[in-house]
């Protein structure tokens, strides 16, 4: 009888290690997967992921960029950098940027939400960040003939230097002056929504000043906009345009 509980435990202890080892196991599998989705981004060279709305992630060597994260589905922890461009929820969502942000994760956002979040460092219009891998530009971002996005809020877009490759994310915007003075870009991310921000044809007149080699429309498919507004701005822009699904990324060389 002695003999069969001592079987019975030997048994139980088993399984319970084998479990311990299981977790172990898959835990190491899903890092080794995220380290393995980060070296290959890394050998792509640039690639611009869109999340939704107005949400990208941007990858550049060691560099992982979140724009405007919200509605993520995921927690990867994986931001070297997070930007924010202006404090309305859909842009400014404290929860996703928990999501993707890990113990060296930098903020750089207006001085609004810097406040709110309580940490980060602040950018304005024709302020310029110098990062180790990355240099940032701020570019005023707000309403010409709508009350959503007042200019005296002080609300931004982004140039973002990375290597070779200038990218322009325009925030929620009209077609303002100082947008206008945007040049030399590879790829410039427009919203084409309208009510809040810029409407398609807006959005392709921007870019007859811009000129960049490549443009992406957001800001359409959820809240306000859809796809038929894409493929409008498609149509006009004077450059080469691509209409991403969420979650598609389209990769630079």
């Amino acid at each position: 009888m002695q003999a069969s509980r001592l079987f019975i435990l030997a048994i139980a202890l088993g399984v319970v290690i084998c479990g311990c080892n299981k977790d172990k196991t898959d835990k190491k599998t899903a890092e080794t997967a995220a380290k393995e989705g980060t070296r290959k981004e890394a050998a792509m060279g640039t690639t611009i992921q869109w999340l939704g709305h107005a949400s990208f992630r941007i990858c550049h060597q060691a560099n992982i960029i979140y724009i405007d994260p919200w509605k993520l589905k995921d927690a990867p922890h994986d931001a070297t950098l997070v930007l924010v461009s202006h404090s309305h929820s859909d842009h400014y969502s404290p929860q996703d940027i928990a999501r993707v942000s890990g113990p060296n994760t930098k903020l750089i956002a207006p001085p609004d939400v810097i406040a709110k979040q309580k940490g980060g460092e602040a950018i304005t219009n024709g302020l310029t960040i110098e990062l180790e891998s990355a240099r940032l530009a701020g570019v005023a971002a707000y309403n010409l003939n709508k009350q959503f996005h007042p200019k005296s809020n002080n609300w931004i877009g982004f140039v973002i230097e990375l290597g070779s490759k200038r990218l322009y994310y325009a925030g929620d915007t009209d077609l303002t002056p100082e947008m206008k003075t945007v040049k030399g870009i590879d790829v410039a991310m427009l919203p084409v929504g309208g009510t809040y921000t810029m409407n398609a044809a807006e959005a392709a007149e921007a870019i007859t000043f811009i000129k960049p080699k490549t443009a992406i429309p957001y800001h359409w498919g959820d809240i306000v906009g859809g796809r038929s507004d894409a493929e409008t701005f498609a149509k006009a822009a004077q450059c080469e345009t691509r209409i991403l699904t969420p979650g598609e990324t389209l990769s630079l060389q």
